[in-house]
């Protein structure tokens, strides 16, 4: 056979004399090359189609889920010196417990018994306006008695009218036949002259007659005097009675004026008491503060005020503390782009600072070191930029080590959609989101870590259920 028309020139019977061939053959290594690069495309091309889980990586730190188990300061209510510290930093303290103990620096609080001498005060003024109350019904008793006066005065005067009336009218008709006994008294004097004139009559006769002339003028003269005393009288009567009026309406004014001034009196005093009141509550309530309690268990972080004698201002910080046993959460912050992907409900893997991981993105199950968590809140407002969300740990998954501290680091990755190989490599080239997701179920905020058999609930995204 031709050497040219050989299936495998190196295999020819006459390759051998030829050097120039020998020259020109492929290399043992090239060909070995070649079939490591053929199977490794072959491998990357198989690989491609291997599923991949999308997600979204954040970073953030730990906290708590709920606000008061998270670290506090504990301020002093009131301004002090600061007398002695009670307690260590580390140390762990039971809510009560008394941190540190002030003592006043105000002079108005300086007096040891300023709340007995404050009772007795109160005391004071609450017998003063005993006493004022009952001015006040006394006042309102002589109102009453100067009104019962006030009627049988009128009553007794206006009776005495009546009797001076009647007076008048007895004087008037007495001075009626008076005046009568008097017309006829002159008519018998003058018929008396004329017959004394005549010599009829002696002249005792006609002097008896002239004094009885004489007796009825000084008769009738008499009535007269005594008709104009009598209506004096009911003239005095009449004034008498208009003056009771005015008599009484003074008093009654005057006693009035007195009662409405007790009455300010005792509204004021009831004013005083009211604050007297307030304050000796307030000095009961101050004498509490004279001692910085915890507000809840747990742990002294860092007193803020070092030694004893230094001057505390109201409201400033005394010491830093941590609540014991808090719920532990991660915050994480999540770039606007990626949060509408994101609900409540939506699964996490977590790393915590400190604790050894490896880390599969794509691969979450064959990750080590990494812990489940499940988003709990996501908040409705950015935060410089990015928007939070609280992670908290996966009920069912494995517990989160017990070494893990407030303000540890973390990174998180929010599970998504499980995709081929080659898709997200193509989506990351041209920059592309990951696939939305729905709906997923969500965990109760009020589950307690770690139990089974959670309700399912669907959510809105906001952490409310539809």
């Amino acid at each position: 056979m031709p050497f040219a028309e050989h299936p495998n020139p190196e295999t020819h019977p006459d390759a051998k004399r030829f050097t120039a061939f020998a020259r020109v053959r492929t290399p043992q290594a090239g060909r070995t090359l070649a079939h490591w690069a053929a199977g490794l495309g072959l491998l990357v091309l198989l690989a491609g189609f291997l599923p991949w889980t999308q997600n979204i990586r954040s970073t953030g730190k730990l906290t708590t889920l709920r606000p008061q188990d998270r670290p506090q300061t504990v301020p002093s209510t009131i301004g002090g010196r600061l007398k002695t510290w009670r307690v260590r930093e580390g140390q762990l303290v039971r809510k009560g417990d008394t941190l540190a103990e002030i003592v006043e620096i105000k002079e108005k609080y300086f007096d040891p018994e300023l709340l007995a001498r404050t009772s007795e005060q109160l005391e004071a003024k609450v017998a003063g306006l005993r006493e004022n109350t009952a001015k006040t019904r006394a006042l309102g008793s002589q109102q009453d008695a100067l009104r019962l006066g006030l009627g049988a005065s009128l009553a007794k005067a206006r009776n005495k009218v009546r009797q001076a009336d009647l007076k008048v009218r007895s004087d008037r008709a007495e001075l009626v036949a008076a005046q009568a006994d008097f017309a006829i008294a002159t008519s018998q004097q003058e018929r008396q002259e004329f017959l004394y004139k005549q010599g009829l009559k002696s002249l005792t006769e006609l002097e008896q007659r002239r004094l009885k002339f004489q007796e009825s003028a000084a008769k009738l003269q008499a009535v007269r005097n005594k008709l104009a005393a009598s209506r004096q009288d009911s003239l005095s009567a009449r004034i008498e009675l208009l003056s009771l009026d005015a008599e009484y309406a003074d008093k009654l004014a005057k006693s009035e004026s007195d009662r409405r001034s007790a009455t300010g009196y005792q509204f004021d005093t009831e004013g005083q008491i009211s604050k007297m009141r307030n304050e000796l509550a307030n000095l009961r309530i101050r004498a509490g503060f004279y001692f910085i309690t915890a507000p809840q268990t747990g742990y002294v972080v860092r007193a803020l005020k070092e030694g004893e004698g230094e001057i505390v201002k109201e409201g400033e910080d005394l010491v830093t503390l941590m609540p014991a046993n808090p719920r532990l959460a991660a915050e994480l912050y999540v770039k606007p782009m990626d949060i509408p992907l994101l609900r409540v409900g939506r699964r996490v893997r977590l790393q915590f600072d400190g604790w050894p991981a490896l880390v599969f993105s794509g691969w979450p199950g064959s990750s080590f070191g990494t812990f489940g968590g499940v988003v709990q809140v996501i908040d409705n407002i950015d935060s410089q930029g990015q928007y939070r969300i609280l992670v908290t740990q996966e009920p069912g998954t494995e517990v989160w080590p017990a070494p893990l501290r407030v303000g540890s680091g973390v990174y998180g990755w929010a599970l998504l959609d499980d995709v081929p190989v080659w898709y997200e490599l193509w989506r990351q080239i041209n920059g592309f989101p990951p696939n939305y997701v729905g709906d997923v179920t969500a965990y109760p905020a009020g589950q307690p870590e770690g139990g089974k058999g959670a309700k399912v609930a669907k959510t809105d995204g906001y952490g409310g259920e539809e």
